[in-house]
C-alpha cells in the first residue's frame, strides 16, 4: 500500500509559484448559468458562451479562472462530466487561460438538485448558488466514500494536465447560513465540526493522486490569521496546515487587505487571493492590484460577466432585493452581458497588470 505524498515544502511551493505567470483572473460562471450545476449539466452546458466570455477575459489580460465543480455532476455521469471539463479546458487553453478548479463549496443553498435550475430571484445576489456536498451528504458519513471517489477521479484525470493551475479543495468551508442567514435553518447540524473532520481527508484524497498542481483552500473568516492567532478555528487550522500554497478571500479596504497579507506571509508560502473586489465595501481593482503586485500575491476577483448569478447586486439584496432600482455601484462583476466594461478604467488596469512580468 502506497502512502499519500507529503505536502509540498515551502521551497517546493515557491519554486513552483515563481515558475508560473502571475495569476490574474476571475471566478467564472458564464452569464447564461445561475450556478455550477447549470454551467456543467449536458442540457445547459454552453461552450459558445464560454468561448465568447473567455475571449473577453483574454482581452483584459486575464490568465487564470477559478471554476467550481460539483460532486452530483460526477455521481450522475462521471464520463460525460469529465468530457465537458476537457471541452472547457480546450476553450480556456485556446485563450491562454489556465484554471483553478474548486472541488467542494460550503456557500449558499445546502440542498442542491440536479436537473433544470430555478430562475434567479429578481434583484438578489447569487440567488441560485448551491453547496457541494449537500447538507444531507455532509451529515451522513456513509456518503463520504462516494465523495472521496469523486475527488480521486477528478484529480487523477486532470492532475497532470498543464491547463489546470491549482486545486482549491473547499471554498469557504466554514461558511454557513448564506444569503444573510437565509439558508441557516437548512444547514447540516454541527456543520463546522463535520467539515473540520472531512477537510483534511479531502486534502489527502486529492494529494494521493500526486497532482502536479498545488492544493489549497482559502481562509476568509475572522480578523487574525497569523500562525499564533487564538482566533483560528478548527477548519482554518486544517486549511492552513494542508495547503501547499496559501489562499484567502478579502473584500475589505486596503489597510485590512495589507494586514491580511502580512499575517499570511508568516506561513512562508506563496499567496493567492481567490476572492476580492466588492466596490461598495472598499475593495477595488484600483487599490488592490498595486498592493498585490508589490507583494507578489496572485489575484482572482469574484464575478466576471453580469448574468444569472446577479452578483452586481450586493449581499444585502437578500434582505432588500434591488427590484426597482439597480445598485448605485455594482458590487461585483467586470463586464456587462454584451462584454462592455462596467468601468473602462478597470479594463485598462487589468490589461496593465495582466502584462506584468515578475
Amino acid at each position: 500500500m502506497t502512502s499519500t505524498p507529503a505536502r509540498w515544502t515551502p521551497e517546493q511551493a515557491h519554486a513552483w509559484f515563481k515558475a508560473q505567470p502571475w495569476s490574474l483572473g476571475a471566478n467564472f460562471v458564464p452569464a447564461s448559468a445561475i450556478n455550477q450545476l447549470a454551467m456543467w449539466q449536458a442540457e445547459s452546458f454552453d461552450p459558445e458562451r464560454i468561448d465568447l466570455e473567455l475571449g473577453w477575459a483574454k482581452d483584459l489580460g486575464m490568465n487564470t479562472m477559478r471554476v467550481f465543480l460539483h460532486d452530483l455532476l460526477w455521481a450522475q455521469d462521471a464520463a460525460g462530466f469529465k468530457q465537458r471539463i476537457h471541452q472547457y479546458l480546450e476553450i480556456a487553453d485556446k485563450h491562454g487561460i489556465r484554471t483553478m478548479f474548486v472541488l467542494f463549496d460550503s456557500c449558499w443553498d445546502p440542498e442542491p438538485k440536479l436537473g433544470p435550475q430555478r430562475e434567479p430571484i429578481p434583484g438578489v445576489h447569487n440567488s441560485g448558488w448551491v453547496q457541494s456536498p449537500s447538507a444531507a451528504q455532509l451529515a451522513d458519513r456513509s456518503t463520504w466514500p462516494q465523495l472521496r471517489a469523486y475527488v480521486e477521479d477528478i484529480v487523477k484525470t486532470f492532475g497532470q494536465d498543464p491547463r489546470v493551475s491549482y486545486w482549491d479543495i473547499w471554498n469557504e468551508p466554514d461558511n454557513q447560513g448564506g444569503g444573510m442567514g437565509y439558508y441557516l435553518p437548512r444547514e447540516a447540524k454541527d456543520k463546522i465540526a463535520l467539515v473540520a473532520e472531512m477537510i483534511p481527508q479531502a486534502f489527502d484524497w486529492a494529494r494521493a493522486q500526486a497532482p502536479m498542481q498545488p492544493l489549497t483552500s482559502g481562509v476568509w473568516l475572522g480578523d487574525n490569521w497569523a500562525p499564533d492567532s487564538p482566533e483560528l478555528n478548527a477548519v482554518q487550522k486544517a486549511q492552513l496546515a494542508c495547503s501547499d500554497v496559501v489562499s484567502f478571500h478579502d473584500y475589505n479596504w486596503p489597510e485590512k487587505f495589507e494586514m491580511r497579507i502580512k499575517q499570511l506571509q508568516q506561513y512562508g508560502r506563496p499567496l493567492i487571493c481567490t476572492e476580492y473586489m466588492a466596490r461598495s465595501l472598499g475593495s477595488t481593482f484600483d487599490i488592490a492590484l498595486p498592493i498585490a503586485a508589490r507583494e507578489d500575491v496572485g489575484m482572482i476577483n469574484w464575478g466576471f460577466v453580469d448574468g444569472k448569478s446577479q452578483t452586481k447586486m450586493p449581499w444585502d439584496s437578500w434582505k432588500k432585493p434591488y427590484t426597482i432600482d439597480p445598485p448605485l455601484v455594482w458590487f461585483h462583476d467586470v463586464l456587462h452581458t454584451d462584454g462592455k466594461p462596467y468601468r473602462q478604467r478597470e479594463a485598462e488596469l487589468l490589461r496593465q497588470y495582466g502584462a506584468r512580468k515578475r
